[in-house]
């Protein structure tokens, strides 16, 4: 006798199963490879600041700067490098200065004075503030082969920001560029180098 139940496993009234079209199977392996590439992208982009020499340091994401140890970073023979211009800007938790410079980044160092002073000379030069930091740059102009200012302005240049209240040129003379920021108060610092265009910065902690 021929049963009339369903058989088993199955449900009465149930439709088989359709089975997932192979296309999109295959599918899904490079969904996943994109994802996971396009995950990776953000932290690549991260990398394009370079870590300067001796002593100089460099974070991989913008940051308030914690240390205060003087810098000086050597680079003998290389060709005069020239500064364009000097730009400063408050972010949250610092304060930067770039300098913008036409060639290689050069030597530089970056040191606490007692005050400022013009280079060749010795002079005071007439500012206040809680600290002061000497930022030269070696070998270097801010003057063209005619002796035309590239970097116009100044010497004072008032910044009025979180520390940074001036910003002054201390000197183009002899292959040495004098860059002086006047704070409110001595603060952790850090440098970092930048290229395409050459560019030094300078953060510097509220």
């Amino acid at each position: 006798m021929c049963s009339s139940s369903p058989p088993r496993g199955r449900p009465s009234g149930a439709q088989p199963p359709v089975p997932l079209p192979r296309p999109l199977l295959r599918a899904a392996a490079p969904l996943t490879c994109l994802v996971v590439l396009l995950a990776g992208c953000g932290s690549a982009q991260q990398s394009a600041t370079t870590l300067p020499e001796s002593g100089a340091t460099a974070s991989r994401t913008p940051g308030t700067p914690t240390g205060t140890a003087e810098v000086e970073v050597d680079r003998s023979g290389v060709e005069p490098a020239v500064v364009t211009a000097v730009r400063y800007a408050a972010h949250a938790t610092y304060d930067r200065l770039v300098v913008d410079l036409k060639g290689n980044i050069p030597g530089y160092s970056v040191k606490w004075v007692d005050e400022l002073v013009q280079d060749g000379s010795g002079k005071p030069i007439d500012v206040h503030g809680g600290a002061y930091l000497q930022l030269t740059l070696f070998p270097a102009n801010a003057h063209d082969d005619e002796g035309r200012s590239t970097w116009s302005g100044g010497p004072v240049y008032p910044a009025r920001l979180g520390n940074l209240a001036d910003v002054v040129r201390t000197g183009d003379f002899e292959g040495r560029v004098g860059i002086g920021l006047v704070l409110g108060k001595r603060a952790p610092f850090q440098v970092t180098e930048q290229g395409s265009p050459s560019r030094l910065v300078l953060d510097v902690a509220h």
